[in-house]
């Protein structure tokens, strides 16, 4: 029973993320760190909370369910694991892609750039997790903190909370300026000179004009990165002095002191979205300029709930030069994230956070490593990002191969992203520091547009809520109302107004992403894709089927379907195969009445998988936990 109980704590919501289980509204100081999963049974009153139906995991519904799921899911990897074998009549046009593996008798797929510039340095990764916190350890044993009150001359929370955090970020400030020297030798300069214009953006200009200029330079930082291709200092010499000068020849050396990361740019947007942080929240906290939000509300400043510690503005004197500079460059996050506001790291920097405990990171630990055997195994047996690199002949392969090939080839592409994210987390966890779970459920287990962008990336998409949507006017605002009932046209103005808004954000994720017109198509789909999901919720409301639920999750399931198609096209044109690529694959499948058959059959599948995915959404519902994705 006890392996059972930490098989159930280590895939449980609060281990990935306390943010998950606990009210954003309620402070982590009463969470104690033996919440059991959501489908613990103790854990569970008789009684249904939140409206919660009845389980439905022991209804011959579901025992058909199970039958499709033990056949169709080994037959899922069975078919991709075939045409991944050297007999298979295409294995030539791609093996010249693949790399010798660590598996006997099997090459690994290590075709994606992205993942292998993180998968070839691992070793080094974790020895730089090993003796950052030793280095933190040993600064902090030579420099310890005076916890005692200038004026009281004893301790008090807030001068132990101001001798931390002025600890912390002396330790965070040295050590990343060290960090980026080694990643980006020379061009640490170029790093240092965009942080000195938008920190002078928020503190010498008027209040005003702080927001238009901010997002007005960080976005074209975005544009001349990309243009400049990071600014080589001998493309600047020659504009200067002309070809083959001393001058030249000096600032190509220079150029070639590019430390381990030469490309800086290419993870500069990461630092984009830390500057703008900045910026807004020394904007905000102008608001308040006599008082302190945190005395005025009479609150704990060590125990802030998660919200209070993004929304309370950091003190004055916070928004100095080495606070800056130590948040921006925060070394375990400063390469992908999670994305952590300047309001939330001061806060934490100052008083540890509950959230943060040895066993939570510990379990949090061997789930990574878990996923990171998995990416393995996957690469080393299933070769789809290779096959589709090499341009291939789609009408070599089945309907049913087509669409597994693209099925793992976005199951890669999510796992390529969440083992970055969570080993940086992970790193940030070990030395005290609870930034946002970036992924919060598997990509097979989503079925809602609008809930798949709330939990991909999750961090960033918190971070568009706070600094895009909302000062954007978020879903609308008030609703008319006539009689206590919203009307109609209030109600078409509202989503109207969030698919404007969408629009907007959308496009800024997909220009933040990359400046190319691939990705702003994958953007603009997103938001079309999202159209079918608002109009069916104004033409089928819950509320109107509540005598009828049975009816109402089937005619919820066959929207679902469309749902998940929807996204899997817009992704696979965004970050897999490309607009051509995406017709090549779709006239693989839909060229015969065969292919048509097999979609059919496919979006039978997708049904009962999605009312799995129901049944998992209601059982969190009876744990007492309500996600929005």
């Amino acid at each position: 029973m006890n392996l059972l109980y930490w098989l159930r704590r280590l895939y449980s919501l609060d281990t990935l993320d306390t943010r998950f289980t606990v009210s954003a509204n309620t402070s982590l100081k009463a969470v104690p760190d033996t919440r059991a999963s959501t489908g613990d049974k103790s854990t569970r009153t008789s009684s249904l909370p939140n409206g919660a139906s009845p389980p439905k995991w022991k209804t011959p519904e579901f025992w058909v369910y199970y039958l499709f799921f033990i056949t169709l899911v080994p037959l899922m990897f069975k078919t991709v694991i075939d045409i991944s074998q050297e007999t298979y009549p295409t294995y030539s046009t791609y093996s010249s892609l693949l790399s010798p593996g660590w598996i006997p008798g099997r090459k690994v797929d290590n075709s994606d750039a992205q993942y292998s510039s993180f998968r070839d340095n691992i070793p080094y990764l974790i020895l730089l997790l090993i003796l950052h916190p030793l280095a933190r350890r040993l600064y902090n044993s030579l420099f310890p903190v005076d916890t005692r009150s200038a004026s009281q001359g004893k301790p008090t929370i807030a001068a132990a909370g101001d001798a931390r955090l002025k600890q912390r970020i002396t330790f965070d400030y040295y050590f990343a300026l060290i960090f980026i020297t080694a990643l980006h030798g020379i061009s640490a300069a170029k790093v240092l000179f965009i942080l000195y214009l938008n920190y002078n953006i928020a503190t010498k200009l008027p209040r005003k004009y702080i927001p238009v200029v901010t997002w007005t330079f960080n976005i074209g930082t975005l544009f001349a990165n990309e243009l400049c291709g990071g600014y080589p200092l001998a493309n600047i010499a020659k504009a200067v002095s002309g070809d083959e000068t001393a001058l030249v020849r000096s600032a190509e050396w220079l150029d070639g002191l590019g430390g381990l990361m030469p490309r800086w740019e290419i993870l500069f947007n990461i630092t984009v979205l830390r500057l703008i942080s900045f910026n807004m929240d020394y904007y905000w906290s102008l608001d308040y300029p006599s008082s302190s939000p945190i005395e005025k509300k009479q609150l704990d400043p060590s125990a802030l709930s998660e919200r209070d510690r993004v929304s309370i503005p950091a003190e004055p004197a916070a928004f100095s030069p080495k606070n800056y500079i130590a948040y921006i460059l925060y070394s375990p996050l400063y390469l992908t994230g999670p994305i952590l506001t300047f309001n939330d790291y001061i806060s934490q920097q100052r008083y540890s956070p509950a959230s943060v405990t040895r066993t939570r990171t510990l379990l949090y630990g061997i789930r990574f490593f878990l996923t990171l055997l998995a990416m393995e195994l996957i690469l080393h047996y299933i070769y789809v990002v290779a096959i589709s690199k090499s341009s291939p002949d789609w009408s070599m392969y089945t309907p049913g191969q087509l669409s597994m090939l693209g099925y793992f080839n976005l199951h890669i592409i999510w796992l390529k992203l969440l083992i970055p994210w969570r080993f940086f987390r992970l790193w940030a966890l070990i030395d005290g520091i609870d930034p946002p779970e970036n992924m919060v459920r598997c990509m097979s287990n989503n079925y809602s547009a609008l809930s798949f962008w709330r939990g991909w990336h999750r961090s960033f998409n918190r971070w568009i809520v706070r600094y895009i949507y909302i000062p954007l006017g978020g879903s609308g605002g008030r609703r008319a109302s006539t009689g206590g009932q919203t009307t109609l046209a209030a109600s078409l103005r509202s989503k109207a107004r969030t698919i404007i808004n969408l629009l907007a954000v959308f496009t800024f994720v997909a220009l933040w992403h990359d400046i190319n017109l691939r990705l702003l198509m994958w953007g603009w789909l997103i938001t079309l894709f999202v159209l079918p999901e608002v109009i069916a919720g104004l033409l089928f409301p819950a509320s109107r089927w509540r005598s009828r639920p049975t009816a109402y999750r089937v005619l919820c399931g066959v929207g679902a379907v469309g749902n998940v198609l929807m996204m899997m096209i817009a992704n696979l044109v965004g970050f897999a195969l490309g607009l051509d690529g995406l017709k090549g694959l779709l006239s693989g499948i839909l060229g015969s009445y065969s292919g048509v058959a097999y979609l059919i059959s496919s979006c039978v599948v997708l049904f009962v998988g999605v009312q799995v995915m129901f049944e998992v959404r209601e059982e969190e519902l009876r744990a007492g936990i309500r996600l929005k994705c």
